[in-house]
């Protein structure tokens, strides 16, 4: 199933499956891919299936729409166009791109997950822990590519998984998320097993085993 993979910066903070005939972008909060940034119109653009075609359309944004750094009014999407709307980019996967091994996918398009709504149950793998505050003891696996983890405003982290494990990059907020005492603001750090997550006073812990 198409989808798009929302990344600002280079670290990928949401994804949406194109499972409509209509998905509008933008900045207000009835479009199916919102996209809270102020260069970013009210209703953006918008992405039409047909025909097992998706098209793009521009829906006369402020600061325009972008697929591969060129300014469009309408275009056929192919698989891994990259859509430029304000400082965000959506990479656009086709089923085919989909079938391949993806290295870049998201935790969906709601907002970021708040510790209160992990899950309590039983655990194996890769997973984050819940340390303090009314959730303390709870965990949420870490199943996908990228996880993202946090409180809006407060502080926001994509934890995502590589070959060489799960790195921890800061994503939004007042609080830059730090491992260990090391803030990330100067890029991403590899997590190790059993190292303690600070998330502006919420406090995970990473299990690797």
């Amino acid at each position: 199933m198409p989808k798009l993979i929302v990344s600002i910066d280079g670290v990928v903070v949401k994804e949406f499956q194109l499972t409509k005939d209509r998905s509008t972008i933008g900045r207000r909060p009835y479009n199916d891919v919102v996209i809270d940034n102020l260069a970013v119109s009210g209703e953006h653009a918008v992405i039409q299936m047909a025909g097992g075609q998706a098209t793009l359309e521009d829906l006369g944004s402020t600061n325009g729409t972008y697929i591969n750094g060129k300014a469009v009014k309408k275009q056929v999407l192919v698989g891994d166009d990259t859509i430029e709307v304000g400082k965000y980019k959506l990479k656009f996967l086709d089923g085919e791109t989909l079938s391949a091994p993806v290295s870049l996918t998201g935790a969906g398009l709601s907002v970021p997950m708040g510790v209160d709504e992990l899950a309590v149950g039983s655990h194996v793998g890769p997973r984050v822990r819940v340390l303090n505050g009314n959730a303390a003891g709870r965990e949420m696996d870490l199943t996908k590519i990228v996880t993202t983890v946090g409180k809006p405003g407060l502080c926001v982290a994509a934890i995502t998984r590589k070959a060489q494990g799960f790195d921890l990059a800061h994503v939004e907020g007042q609080h830059v998320a730090a491992v260990n005492g090391v803030t990330v603001d100067a890029g991403p750090i590899t997590l190790k097993n059993r190292d303690q997550i600070d998330l502006g006073g919420i406090r995970l812990e990473f299990v690797d085993r």
